[in-house]
């Protein structure tokens, strides 16, 4: 099986209430390979009345599906687990073909949303409540957890699997129902999920999913429907922001997983090694587009050449390619918009005097290719180092005291990742309070995990996604007053 036979063609349309069907306009969504531009399949394009039928049917689920016994709840997430383990070589597949990542990234990505279902599926039969007496007596204090209810998912293309079950598996283990819009250029691996969880057991119209070119009308419509009872968002900040003022009238239960514009600090006692393998990981997984990726190197003066010289050989030693092809360490970019934004950052940081150690352009030819770039001198008000890169480019700056690198870290409106690495412990504590973010990693480059709870502060958004604090975000408390005497 190939990775596009996991959506087969009657499946390549909206889902809704456990039927697959056309839009209602009728309209399709060409979906591209980033490597090429050729047309990989069409989908339904769905309108602002295709997502109310979605919420109909969420809605008509939800009082069922919340009175599901949990383990029923929880051995549904537990076969799709295995099952999307099981064809992870197909998923690796047909998410490098519509994303652009390499096949051997991909499969990490499979690896790590399977996790949240393995996860949430232990976690659906844990949901507590509490008992016990008042303190003045005479009555007992009783808690119940509920679910929310209806959600609505709103999906990046960036990690198109496991930003689906990141948001997916603690709603179904918590009982809620669902309606999902993924990303336009990357529709394929939700509406493969979807058919997955269909095939083992979900009940129909738990998940509806809405493939959409018109994000906005959808959002409208259904934000404003008193029904919804959630949003889950990841995304831009700007978009968020947006959202979060169509949600305020219904006061919604909001999540918000938005930009980014990580910190990865270098300090004068950091194992060299440890550190440059940490930066590939951090700034090239998913080829920089990923909101958790480093995107200001803030290096102590008295290692800074040597860090950046070993960084832009291991970057500069990169294959640009096909996903799918054997060798290939760096995809496409999403599409040409994102190519075009990471080209003239890289064009303004030199024009203010930063220095090209590697890379510097975009490939020539078809498909959406930038090289992999170390760039430095790089003035600290340069817009690459206030504006999220979204792509292979490490622009390093230096520092000398260890106020001045926590001072600069902070010097952002964003708050989601931050990356420390030293062999001071003393340190290490100073900086895991000191650093305003929701995630601080210490001598590693990679902090997601699906047993960790995943969010940031600031303009980085709220909530917490993975842990064991994701479940809450679906979960409503109710106490009840019962009289004793």
């Amino acid at each position: 099986m190939s990775g596009l036979d996991l959506v087969p063609q009657q499946q390549r349309h909206l889902l809704i209430g456990g039927e697959w069907r056309e839009s209602s306009s009728g309209a399709r969504i060409e979906v591209l390979d980033p490597a090429d531009g050729s047309v990989l399949a069409e989908v339904a394009d769905g309108t602002p009345d295709d997502a109310v039928e979605a919420l109909d049917a969420a809605v008509a689920a939800q009082a069922a599906w919340a009175a599901t016994p949990p383990r029923e709840r929880s051995d549904v997430l537990r076969r799709a687990f295995e099952l999307i383990t099981e064809r992870t070589d197909e998923f690796a597949e047909l998410m490098s073909l519509e994303m652009g990542k390499p096949v051997a990234e991909a499969r990490g990505e499979v690896a790590y949303g399977a996790d949240f279902f393995r996860w949430y599926a232990e976690e659906a039969v844990r949901i507590q409540g509490s008992w016990l007496p008042a303190p003045a007596g005479g009555s007992r204090i009783l808690t119940i957890r509920k679910p929310v209810g209806p959600c609505l998912f709103v999906l990046p293309w960036n990690f198109p699997l496991a930003m689906g079950t990141r948001k997916i598996g603690p709603a179904i283990a918590a009982g809620c129902t669902m309606v999902v819009k993924p990303a336009a250029q990357t529709p394929l691996t939700t509406l493969a999920l979807a058919a997955l969880l269909e095939e083992v057991g979900l009940p129909a119209g738990v998940l509806n999913v809405v493939t959409t070119t018109d994000a906005g009308g959808l959002s409208t419509a259904l934000l404003g429907d008193d029904r919804l009872r959630k949003l889950s968002f990841t995304g831009s900040t700007a978009v968020g922001r947006h959202l979060v003022e169509l949600s305020a009238p219904q006061l919604l239960r909001v999540s918000m997983e938005l930009g980014g514009n990580a910190p990865f600090l270098v300090f004068d006692d950091a194992d060299l090694d440890a550190a440059v393998e940490g930066a590939m990981l951090a700034k090239m997984r998913n080829m920089g587009e990923a909101c958790t990726s480093a995107n200001r190197f803030l290096v102590h003066e008295s290692v800074a050449a040597d860090f950046s010289q070993r960084l832009a050989d291991r970057m500069g030693a990169l294959t640009l390619g096909r996903g799918q092809d054997d060798g290939v360490d760096v995809g496409p970019l999403i599409d040409e918009r994102a190519l075009e934004s990471v080209s003239q950052l890289v064009t303004d940081a030199v024009h203010d005097g930063a220095r090209v150690l590697t890379g510097g352009s975009a490939k020539e030819g078809a498909g959406y290719f930038y090289e992999p770039t170390v760039l430095v001198d790089v003035p600290a008000d340069s817009a690459i180092n206030t504006e999220e890169i979204f792509g292979p480019v490490a622009p390093i700056t230096t520092f000398a005291t260890e106020e001045e690198a926590i001072e600069r870290a902070n010097s952002t409106e964003y708050g989601l990742a931050s990356y420390v690495f030293t062999r001071d412990l003393q340190r290490t504590i100073r900086l895991a309070e000191g650093l305003d973010f929701g995630m601080v990693g210490v001598n590693t480059g990679l902090v997601s995990n699906a047993a960790a709870p995943f969010g940031g502060v600031k303009a980085s958004g709220f909530g917490r996604e993975g842990g064991f604090e994701g479940i809450d975000e679906y979960l409503e408390t109710t106490y009840v007053a019962l009289k004793t005497d």
